[in-house]
């Protein structure tokens, strides 16, 4: 809660951007657009996450928060979190719970390339997770990732995004690398109402490692002005190594 009153208060010190506000929630693709000079945007939420597997069950409530700084036109700096996280785990009977708070990430958004022709726009994102979290959720040490996120304009007012990337992360057994992949549909469902689609990767890794996650994700953003957006998503699971399904809403807010 610190954290997100913090964010808060920096949002409150900074101008107002004049286009209408553009989010990197609730899903896992990036926009390839920063947020501008002098802007400060915070984008927060509830995200509750449900697995079942053999004799257990696992529920997870996060508050995953981003604030994003804009350096210039072409660059902004972020600093994410998944914030205050509560594990509940049922394991063959026995019920228990861990809460604290999650690592925090930090990094940048290059907005690389404007659309152009048949071109995409293109940004570059380059952020390090830092072990700054409560002992249940602090992983191993610094993890960085690098993704591209590239959008595409499509006939009917539609978009396509599609987003690789690579990581590093850690394990009992050292380091290893792995994949990141996503690819949405966006579309606008009224003036203020938008909606998606989405199949995403957060990991593509050995099984030794965890496995490869994937999910079907649908979901839609309502503009309550040009600069707050509201918005949901439901998750389902696409394999035994992802939870079974979640769901998430929020809130952006543009200063």
């Amino acid at each position: 809660m610190k954290l997100s009153a913090v964010f808060l208060a920096a949002c409150l010190s900074c101008a107002h951007a004049q286009d209408e506000i553009e989010s990197s929630r609730p899903n896992l693709a990036e926009p390839s657009n920063v947020v501008g000079k002098g802007v400060v945007q915070l984008e927060t939420g509830l995200l509750l996450e449900r697995d079942r597997g053999g004799a257990g069950r696992e529920r997870t409530l996060s508050m995953p928060t981003m604030l994003r700084f804009g350096v210039s036109e072409q660059l902004e700096l972020r600093i994410e979190s998944d914030a205050r996280t509560i594990r509940h785990t049922v394991e063959d009977g026995r019920r228990s719970t861990e809460a604290g708070y999650a690592d925090t990430a930090l990094g940048f958004s290059w907005h690389a390339l404007d659309a152009a022709g048949g071109l995409p726009s293109v940004a570059v994102l380059l952020s390090a997770d830092v072990d700054t979290g409560s002992r249940a959720f602090r992983g191993q040490g610094v993890r960085p990732n690098l993704r591209v996120a590239a959008e595409w304009d499509l006939p009917n007012e539609m978009s396509f995004g599609l987003m690789p990337g690579v990581g590093v992360e850690r394990d009992a057994s050292g380091r290893y690398r792995y994949g990141i992949l996503a690819a949405i549909v966006e579309k606008p469902l009224g003036e203020r109402l938008s909606g998606f689609a989405e199949v995403a990767l957060p990991q593509i890794a050995r099984g030794r490692h965890g496995g490869t996650e994937a999910t079907f994700d649908i979901g839609g953003a309502y503009l309550l002005s040009k600069d707050i957006q509201l918005d949901a998503m439901f998750s389902r699971g696409l394999n035994s190594r992802t939870p079974d399904y979640a769901f998430t809403f929020g809130i952006s807010i543009r200063r």
